[in-house]
């Protein structure tokens, strides 16, 4: 998933960015309501961790404009105070969810991949291409039943792959979803990574690559069973 993070406390937006970064997710951060705008406005992100107490642009100002837009982004918003009336009041802005500081780290992580599942089209908890299976709340990856290790890039490509569903994902949109906005959009990286997945995926392969277009799981599916 492709988060931004918009929270003017640097060392807590720079905490969760790595928080969520270790759970293999794509992080990009703003420290101001402006910048955040910036970025929603040209970068399609999957989630929106939103501090509404933002100096100059508030973060209730960037949430309409958020859902204004028409964007698909989910709206999380982060706030010191946890009334009724407050979580209330965030809701009506638009906002998917509603968070009180100060948070347990864990429940941060698993409300955003709730709102990322949520995305258009929703993406169910568990995805499938044959005997492999990927559960991204688990962190978990088995085929025919055998775990299989990879790094979070890696993860990140595979699951992108799978949530297609058999689509054609092209090389540009996989750095987008998986790297954040530090990527070079020259590198081979994704060529790279995809190569590398291939080989820990083993025989027989399962991801084709689509000349000129990108790549795709023909026979990805996505089941709500479990691992």
């Amino acid at each position: 998933m492709r988060i931004l993070v918009v929270e003017d406390e640097q060392p807590l937006a720079d905490a969760i960015a790595r928080g969520l970064r270790r759970e293999g997710m794509a992080v990009d951060v703003a420290y101001d309501g402006e910048s955040g705008h910036e970025k929603v406005s040209v970068t399609r992100y999957d989630v929106v961790v939103l501090d509404r107490d933002l100096p100059g642009m508030s973060g209730d100002e960037l949430c309409r404009e958020i859902v204004g837009s028409g964007a698909l982004s989910r709206v999380l918003m982060l706030t010191a105070s946890g009334a009724v009336e407050d979580r209330v009041s965030g809701l009506s802005l638009g906002a998917d969810d509603y968070l009180a500081k100060p948070f347990a780290f864990p429940e941060l992580v698993a409300r955003v991949r709730a709102l990322g599942r949520r995305a258009t089209p929703a993406t169910p908890p568990v995805l499938s291409a044959g005997d492999l299976v990927l559960d991204p709340a688990k962190r978990r990856i088995t085929r025919s039943g055998r775990p299989v290790e990879l790094t979070r890039k890696e993860f990140g490509v595979l699951e992108v792959l799978l949530s297609a569903g058999g689509k054609v994902v092209s090389s540009e949109e996989l750095l987008e979803r998986v790297w954040d906005e530090n990527a070079d959009p020259f590198t081979t990286t994704v060529r790279v990574t995809v190569m590398t997945l291939r080989k820990k995926l083993g025989e027989p392969g399962i991801i084709d690559t689509v000349v000129g277009s990108g790549y795709r799981v023909p026979d990805a599916a996505q089941s709500a069973g479990a691992v």
